[in-house]
């Protein structure tokens, strides 16, 4: 397993809402690789959206934030005094690839550096794979495995959300119905598939529960009217889509079917089963990291448009984790 550190540092440049979203996997596999380390999470470019709207989230699972640090910022900084200068970590992992950045990172003081910089010439630790693997999460995930020798996986280190945030996911979505989620929009309407196929998926379903964002209340109305049955959580309370509350009333669905949003990833880093649908992006690089997922890609099906994923294979898809 390797050492255990009992200090950790994690730098980033920075952090917007869809970093974040997308790193929530990672915090987790850290935690679970190391539960009793102190994580202190470094972002020396600009903020983070961990210091703010996503602390939430990451209660328990990050211990420090530190934002705005002004760190691997200029190369005069090679030539001042060490960063962080009162301050010691056993680990530091570096997760982003710039080398003067790296050169940077590395002269805060500590036990092991591990980071994939110039292949990780620069790294005390290499992960077991020998190819870059495309994916953001994945290559974070090396990090870890690097530097611990074993899987990295978000395993035990649940993200743990406030009691009445569960209860209010429960109170819109009440148990004893089959709720599918569908997630029909994304901040670029070219991830969208067409509204219409959500609307014919919804109209078989039991108990379809649509979840839409603040880029998509005009949608609410037009939705709401073709399906009468449907759950509309989001609309239902006054925290609207709360990073917390998706995440409850992700939890409480058998299956979600979503574009590549940010939607998705945050309903896969709570556990939801995920169908999770592509087309002008790939699939390899941008997938949300769950533990249960279905990719659909519209290449699979001739072009990059998403109208190109056929209504008949999302809904097999859905029935398959229905039966599962």
């Amino acid at each position: 397993m390797g050492e255990q550190p009992e200090t950790i540092l994690v730098y980033v440049g920075l952090d917007r809402f869809g970093d974040g979203l997308m790193k929530l996997p990672f915090v987790r596999a850290l935690r679970s690789t190391w539960p009793s380390a102190h994580v202190t999470w470094l972002a020396g470019k600009g903020e983070t959206v961990y210091a703010g709207r996503l602390g939430g989230l990451v209660t328990g699972l990050i211990n420090e934030v530190i934002q705005n640090a002004v760190i691997g910022v200029s190369a005069s900084e090679l030539l001042r005094r060490q960063p962080l200068l009162h301050r010691r970590f056993d680990l530091i992992l570096d997760t982003q690839r710039r080398l003067m950045t790296s050169l940077i990172v590395r002269r805060i003081r500590h036990g092991r550096y591990v980071s994939g910089t110039a292949n990780w010439l620069l790294s005390d630790a290499r992960p077991p794979r020998h190819e870059k693997p495309p994916g953001m999460i994945r290559q974070m995930l090396d990090l870890i495995e690097a530097a611990s020798r074993q899987s990295a996986a978000p395993g035990r280190a649940r993200i743990a959300l406030a009691p009445e945030i569960e209860r209010q996911a429960a109170q819109l979505l009440p148990d004893g119905a089959s709720h599918v989620g569908l997630v029909p929009g994304a901040g670029d309407r070219r991830k969208c598939w067409p509204r219409e196929r959500f609307i014919s998926l919804a109209q078989r379903l039991e108990s379809p529960v649509i979840l839409l964002g603040p880029d998509e209340v005009e949608w609410h109305a037009e939705l709401k009217e073709a399906l009468p049955r449907a759950s509309f959580p989001f609309q239902a309370t006054a925290l609207g889509a709360d990073p917390e509350l998706s995440l409850a009333v992700g939890r409480r669905l058998k299956v979600a079917v979503a574009n590549d949003a940010g939607m998705g990833h945050l309903l896969a880093a709570g556990d939801c089963p995920l169908i999770s649908l592509f087309g002008p992006t790939p699939a390899r690089k941008f997938a949300p990291f769950a533990e249960r997922l279905t990719l659909i890609e519209a290449q699979s099906f001739g072009s990059d448009d998403m109208s190109a994923i056929p209504f008949e294979a999302v809904s097999a898809a859905v029935d398959a984790h229905l039966r599962g």
